[in-house]
């Protein structure tokens, strides 16, 4: 049996927002290509979640999971498709009636298992053939369809609009809400196949796909990014000014500061998509030996000798 939206994020069904989010986070954190390149069972995983928390993670897309289960993606998450769904499994859908009504027995529940359990859309469609010649077919939404939407990491993180053209020619433009990521899916309400009958078209569902930056990898909400310092900075210390996505920023570092010493710009991230705070960005800082050295500098660098006070690669044991 598959896994359902709420064992992928390993939470129970009485989970709370905050439980639901924490739990995606810690597994998003685990998962993410950036964490793990080349990786497609790690990458598979990072869509599976971000699939279970773009449902699970919106109040009206979880009480409409919680009612439906997979289906609930097949009515579009929308409340007055729902409505008819629900109206199809009262039980006076499953009477038969001499007049007006169903013209067959139906037990939506039994071992399909209720809204989970069985095909929606082949039911309708039996539904709707069996009720006779002559009468006006009932309107039916048209199905909802998905596609890929390439970004750059800048994109992503900052938001934005992209147009693009649909295989119909249509061309549309989207909306990019800051801080998406891999796996995150935006809804285009009404973009997807027509209705048949009268009925309203479905919607197209965008599943967002980031390419890696050749400077900046992203962890959760947090962006790091390698900062070559020279050894003058790192020893004395300075004030480096340095780029991010939202303008440039300025870090202080300290007298003595080694390789590997991660500075934090505080809110400089990605913004969250639940409404959180934003991640921060994190300096990791590499100190580069000049280019050239002459001999002022070579006799400088044996100087520097007497200022280790132990065996730098003293630690090293295997």
């Amino acid at each position: 049996m598959a896994e359902d939206y709420y064992q992928r994020l390993g939470v129970s069904r009485k989970a709370s927002d905050d439980e639901v989010k924490k739990a995606y986070r810690k597994l998003a954190k685990k998962f993410h290509p950036d964490v793990n390149p080349g990786n497609k069972q790690a990458e598979e995983k990072f869509k599976h979640i971000g699939e279970a928390f773009d449902v699970l993670g919106d109040a009206k897309k979880r009480k409409l999971y919680d009612e439906f289960g997979d289906d609930a993606a097949k009515l579009g998450w929308d409340e007055k498709k729902a409505e008819q769904y629900r109206q199809y499994k009262s039980p006076r859908a499953g009477q038969s009636r001499s007049s007006g009504g169903m013209p067959f027995n139906f037990d939506f529940g039994g071992q399909a298992g209720g809204a989970e359990g069985f095909d929606f859309e082949s039911i309708l469609g039996e539904m709707f053939n069996a009720q006779g010649r002559g009468r006006r077919r009932s309107a039916m939404p048209g199905a909802d369809v998905s596609a890929r939407l390439p970004l750059e990491l800048d994109e992503a993180v900052k938001g934005g609009e992209r147009s693009f053209t649909l295989s119909n020619g249509k061309r549309l433009t989207v909306k990019i809400p800051p801080g998406v990521a891999t796996g995150s899916k935006i809804r285009l309400q009404g973009q997807g196949e027509p209705g048949e009958h009268g009925g309203p078209p479905g919607d197209l569902f965008l599943e967002v796909e980031v390419a890696a930056h050749p400077m900046v990898r992203r962890e959760g909400d947090d962006l790091y990014m390698d900062l070559p310092v020279t050894v003058r900075e790192a020893m004395l210390g300075a004030d480096v000014r340095v780029p991010t996505f939202f303008g440039s920023g300025t870090i202080t570092l300290r007298p003595g500061t080694q390789s590997g010493t991660k500075v934090r710009l505080k809110g400089k991230g990605a913004p969250s998509l639940t409404g959180g705070a934003p991640g921060d960005m994190y300096l990791v800082v590499q100190v580069r030996l000049p280019e050239e050295a002459d001999a002022a500098l070579k006799k400088a660098a044996e100087a520097l000798d007497a200022g280790y006070k132990h065996d730098v690669r003293s630690g090293l044991k295997l």
